[in-house]
């Protein structure tokens, strides 16, 4: 989502007086010492994290406690390698796909955001539906279904769209009897980009939801929401039922996109709860000059709602063993049906 320039400036300026900062919470280390750089990634964490106070009241997260448990895992003799694997054990406390610590020796990653989750896609049986005459044009995967129901798979948003290959895609669907939006898998990108596949479902500007950001090192140290507008597309924008296709894969700038959607009348969203991931990125360095990167402005629906755990689809539905083995996408097929009624 689009920042106004003073909040952006002021999330920066805030970042960059936080890294160097001398009034600490815990008593300030210096150098290249596995302590050092502990003390320096948990100190990022607790003074910038956006979501501290949230996943205290979800799961329980204690940062102090934290704290206390892994530092007790610090040696000064301790290996490289081994600090990196302690450390990002550390963050993955926070159960968050945008908190990631890179080094020479990879990137950490929380994964159990979606590997606890059905699947609920499969690239080989979609390919039942796309058939040999599909379009793609940028980043967008696209087919008109034999049942004249408008298919568009849209499998990540790291690429931009561009205006006139949405405007030539949309009036191809012009007489379909619905659309269907399929973002599962996509692991999001650019949310300027998918802002911009979600102008084309709207005829007014509308309120999809909220934006703040830190404004000092205490964990409930916000600015005030600010409220986030979607406008309308000044290209060709489709006017009939849409359904949006999600999977816990379905992250990040995806999340933020199906939640523009939700807000929508004429769209409904269909499949499971998307992964999340609502906090706006950024990132510092540890002493060692390991890169973290973790979620610093926090974003909610229209409501205030937390949607960093995910967005609940309208219509649950999960791909059924049966349909795989037929090689039919349930989620698909549950979809058309339902714009087929509703057309």
């Amino acid at each position: 989502m689009k920042l106004k320039n003073n909040s952006l400036f002021a999330v920066l300026i805030f970042l960059l007086l936080s890294v160097l900062s001398s009034s600490c919470i815990r008593e300030d280390v210096s150098g290249n010492t596995p302590q050092a750089n502990f003390e320096s990634l948990w100190r990022i964490i607790d003074e910038q994290y956006c979501f501290l106070d949230y996943k205290n009241e979800v799961y329980g997260l204690d940062w102090d406690e934290v704290y206390s448990r892994y530092s007790k895992r610090i040696t000064s003799d301790m290996s490289s390698y081994n600090l990196f694997e302690v450390l990002s054990e550390m963050v993955n406390e926070l159960r968050d796909g945008h908190v990631n610590l890179s080094s020479g020796y990879g990137t950490s990653q929380y994964r159990e955001w979606f590997d606890s989750y059905p699947r609920n896609f499969s690239d080989s049986i979609q390919s039942n539906y796309l058939g040999k005459d599909y379009v793609n044009t940028s980043g967008l995967t696209y087919q008109i279904l034999e049942n004249n129901i408008g298919y568009v798979y849209c499998s990540s948003f790291s690429n931009g769209i561009g205006d006139g290959n949405l405007d030539y895609m949309l009036k191809e669907m012009e007489l379909c009897d619905g659309l269907i939006i399929d973002v599962r898998n996509n692991g999001g990108g650019n949310l300027t980009t998918a802002q911009k596949l979600a102008s084309r479902f709207t005829n007014e500007k509308i309120l999809v939801g909220y934006m703040s950001h830190k404004t000092g090192p205490g964990h409930n140290e916000f600015s005030t929401p600010e409220p986030v507008y979607l406008e309308p597309s000044n290209g060709i924008r489709w006017q009939r039922k849409t359904v949006v296709l999600a999977n816990r894969r379905s992250y990040s700038s995806t999340n933020d996109f199906v939640n523009c959607m939700k807000s929508m009348p004429l769209v409904t969203i269909m499949g499971d709860k998307t992964g999340g991931g609502s906090g706006l990125p950024f990132s510092s360095e540890i002493p060692n000059g390991w890169s973290i990167r973790f979620s610093a402005a926090p974003m909610y629906d229209a409501e205030m709602n937390q949607i960093e755990f995910g967005i609940d689809p309208d219509i649950r539905v999960d791909m059924t063993e049966e349909d795989i083995l037929r090689g039919k996408d349930t989620i698909i097929e549950e979809a058309c049906t339902f714009l087929k009624k509703n057309q």
